[in-house]
């Protein structure tokens, strides 16, 4: 017995070793692929703070292109606020409007059965490969050509980024309710709560976290999005910050380009970080793992 259980030992030490060089080959990879996904963003975060005009020779630490350049920082210059201001709104709104309707999107196909469901659900599965330019110009030929209540500006730019990621709270709940079942709601209607009540007081409660994360990713990738807004704009009040920095980088940029782009990684950091904040409150009041770590992987 002993010795069965020495070369067990062995084995599991030798099974160990064998782990090891695999083990330090895939930390590798995951520093260099850190290293070469964050170390430009951390040079382009930095050159916002340069105090000359440089994109690439540091000058000195300064707030210039954020706030005392007279005419070219982000404060005074009324092109790059209302860039900014633009884009923020417009991933408040869609991000408002696109996670209810994903909700009762899901819920609806989760509980229909027929054609009509199974032809919606293909539709938000396509939406995932079909490219974003083509939905953006077949917007763009519908909105134009077509007679509809609004035309080019920023009721259309909502319209497309909502068409556009009503896929991502649809499959995220989804997902969701096929982990929860439907016992929880069929106990609540048993216990005498209405349809209404049981998918209120029971079922929303436990898709919280789908929720937040959908939310969350809906308003990041509004932040940045650049082809829908760019085809469905109508002139330079409808402007984002993706717009703005591609268009000013073929001329002479300035490292207000890096302050802009920086203040929109600042936004969709604090939309993680709250998300977060939240989510550790609801998985208190739950009693569920609250890590950081379980967050992410969530996410």
């Amino acid at each position: 017995m002993t010795s069965k259980i020495g070369m067990t030992s062995k084995i599991g030490m030798k099974s160990n070793k064998s782990m090891t060089p695999k083990a330090h080959g895939l930390a590798t990879i995951t520093v260099v692929y850190l290293l070469w996904a964050l170390v430009p963003v951390a040079i382009a975060v930095l050159f916002s703070f340069n105090a000359g005009r440089s994109r690439s020779v540091w000058q000195g630490f300064s707030l210039r292109w954020y706030t005392w350049d007279p005419n070219g920082s982000i404060l005074n210059d009324p092109s790059l606020r209302n860039a900014l201001l633009h884009t923020i709104l417009l991933a408040l709104i869609a991000t408002a409007i696109t996670v209810p309707l994903g909700v009762c999107l899901a819920l609806a196909l989760d509980r229909w059965r027929g054609r009509i469901p199974t032809g919606a659900n293909f539709a938000v599965l396509l939406s995932f490969v079909i490219p974003e330019i083509a939905l953006a110009i077949g917007l763009l030929f519908l909105i134009t050509m077509l007679t509809t209540p609004f035309g080019l500006g920023t009721t259309a730019q909502i319209v497309g980024l909502v068409t556009f990621q009503l896929s991502y709270p649809v499959v995220i709940v989804r997902a969701r309710l096929l982990t929860i079942g439907s016992q929880y709601e069929e106990a609540a209607r048993d216990l005498g709560a209405s349809a209404l009540g049981a998918v209120k007081r029971v079922l929303l409660p436990m898709l919280s976290p789908a929720i937040l994360v959908s939310a969350i990713l809906v308003f990041a990738d509004v932040l940045d999005n650049f082809v829908i807004v760019r085809y469905l704009s109508a002139d330079m009040s409808t402007e984002t910050t993706s717009m703005r920095i591609y268009s000013t980088a073929r001329a002479a940029p300035t490292p207000a380009l890096n302050a802009l782009a920086t203040l929109i990684l600042v936004a969709s950091l604090g939309a993680v970080i709250i998300g977060w904040l939240i989510y550790r409150r609801l998985g208190k009041n739950d009693g569920e793992d609250v890590s950081f770590g379980s967050f992410t992987g969530n996410v």
